[in-house]
């Protein structure tokens, strides 16, 4: 048989399932999400409120891991208009060596389709690699396989990551406007959007795309 002929003969290769950055996003070629079984890293300003985003679209718990010493805690207030206070469970390691190792074992377990770490720098490429082995395995334990979240304070990039993007509000807009940024994507460019909250929607919606690239993270 002729490589062209198996290559006809060959099944077509599925479309990785996805968590949608957005409702309606595909409107503004902003069609391509949060992959499924992978790790993810989210930066910026308003980087917590784009993981918010995230679990929204989600069903079930989700784990938020943060360092005890971390001053700065989660008000179940502001998320309400997002998702229930108790979806949440919150995780609080002594040490920094053990915020990876709790996001490890989550993904492991299949117990959450989201898992969200707030960390104060980015890791090392093995423990990201350790991190996509986990969430794999978590996929054929659980429902369906979990998306592990990165937040970063800085815009440093994690090796390995499958998706990277920042979030930060548009000084330039109106109120509840944001500029989101796709930095890093195994399969798709680097991109911008403008993001606007409407008074009658749980979830802002993309309004625009960014066409100056040459500076993403304004």
């Amino acid at each position: 048989m002729s490589l062209s002929q198996s290559l006809l003969l060959q099944a077509p290769i599925s479309a990785t399932p996805c968590i949608p950055i957005l409702p309606e996003g595909e409107l503004h070629k902003l069609n391509h999400g949060l992959a499924l079984g992978r790790v993810h890293q989210a930066c910026g300003s308003a980087r917590h409120r784009l993981a918010l985003w995230l679990a929204a679209q989600t069903t079930g718990p989700v784990f938020w891991i943060a360092p005890k010493w971390n001053t700065e805690q989660l008000n179940p207030c502001g998320m309400m208009s997002f998702i229930n206070p108790g979806r949440l469970i919150l995780v609080q390691p002594k040490s920094a060596k053990d915020i990876l190792w709790s996001m490890e074992e989550i993904l492991r377990s299949g117990a959450s389709p989201l898992a969200i770490a707030d960390i104060p720098e980015s890791p090392a490429l093995t423990p990201v690699r350790r991190l996509h082995l986990a969430a794999e395995k978590g996929g054929k334990t659980g429902n369906s396989a979990p998306i592990g979240l990165l937040l970063t304070p800085g815009t440093e990039g994690a090796q390995g990551v499958e998706t990277r993007w920042h979030l930060a509000p548009d000084h330039n807009g109106s109120t509840g406007t944001w500029r989101l940024h796709r930095l890093r994507a195994r399969m798709a460019p680097e991109q911008g959007w403008y993001v606007k909250q409407e008074k009658s929607k749980k979830l802002p919606r993309v309004s625009g795309i960014i066409k100056d690239n040459n500076n993403l993270k304004a």
